[in-house]
Formats: structure tokens, C-alpha cells, sequence
């Protein structure tokens, strides 16, 4: 590595204001705010409102919204149930017509 050029990596511990959950990871963040870990050692700490310990997503709770019921608005106000309805009825009764009209020329 080129020296000089990189930024400051070290060791820091995340704190998550929501859950109050810690995590030691490695990071170029700096901060005043210092911590002494399980480890006995001192490291600058970094509080953060969401993370994977809080976050809905990664606990599975999560809410998920159906978009079934945005399609049944959508074929509720403009009619579309009716108007598939009404052609699939026509649909049956030119299949109908033809299914007679096909044994009667077999028979």
C-alpha cells in the first residue's frame, strides 16, 4: 500500500441509541466519545439510531404490505371484474356454439 494515502482504520464500538445493543467492528469514523469494551480496552464509540440489532427488517418483524389489495381497488373502481366477466361469458358461448356445430359435422 501506497503510504500516506489511506485513511485511519481502526477499531470502534457502534451503539445503537434504539436497543442499546454494542458492536465492535473496525471503521475511519472518528469521535470524542470513548467506551472501555468487554476486553478492557478503551475505544472511541459511535452512536448510531438504527442497526441490524434494531432494524425490522433484520429482526423479522417487519410489516409487510400486500399488493393484492392496491389490484382489487384498481378492479373495483374502474369495473374490470364485470367487464371480464362479460367477456369471458361471451368467450363460453362462441366455444359452446362451436363444440355443437363440430359434433354435429361428426355425426
Amino acid at each position: 500500500m501506497k503510504a500516506g494515502i489511506h485513511p485511519d482504520y481502526h477499531d470502534v464500538v457502534f451503539l445503537d441509541a434504539s436497543c442499546g445493543e454494542k458492536f465492535l467492528t473496525r471503521s475511519t469514523l472518528k469521535s470524542d466519545k470513548t467506551i472501555e469494551w468487554e476486553d478492557g480496552k478503551t475505544y472511541p464509540l459511535i452512536t448510531v439510531p438504527v442497526s441490524s440489532a434494531s432494524h425490522p427488517f433484520y429482526t423479522g418483524k417487519a410489516k409487510y404490505v400486500d399488493s393484492a389489495g392496491r389490484v382489487e381497488k384498481f378492479q373495483q373502481k374502474y369495473g374490470w371484474d364485470e367487464r371480464r366477466k362479460a367477456s369471458k361469458d361471451k368467450g363460453d358461448a362462441a366455444d359452446a356454439e362451436s363444440k355443437t356445430e363440430e359434433a354435429a359435422a361428426e355425426g
